[in-house]
């Protein structure tokens, strides 16, 4: 065997399983996008009336939406086999559901 068989032989066969990779302006664009929606996360802080039944889905909205773009974008989640996905959103939702149980138990939402 020659060392270029013996090279192609040992290569891995990803033709199929490669993707283009997003431009660097798109992921400026998700920065962006990011840097937005966590400064309304912040500038909830400043509207101190708001009372929190409110306050606390509205951040756990923005929460949810980070989650999906960090994992979608810069963990290449969006171009990954289906399965990695549904156990991303999996782990999302139960974090989630536990998070507002114990919410729910300490009574925090009428609290804000």
């Amino acid at each position: 065997m020659s060392k270029t068989e013996i090279e192609n032989s040992e290569a891995p066969n990803n033709a199929e399983e490669e993707h283009d990779h997003p431009s660097d302006n798109k992921y400026i664009q998700i920065a962006i996008i990011l840097g937005v929606i966590t400064a309304l996360e912040v500038a909830t802080y400043f509207f101190e009336g708001m009372p929190g039944y409110i306050l606390i889905p509205l951040l756990m909205i923005m929460m949810v939406i980070k989650f999906f773009y960090v994992a979608a974008w810069f963990m290449h989640l969006r171009f990954d086999s289906p399965l990695f996905t549904k156990f991303f959103v999996a782990g999302l939702v139960l974090a989630t559901v536990v998070y507002a149980i114990a919410l729910t138990v300490f009574e925090f939402w009428h609290k804000g």
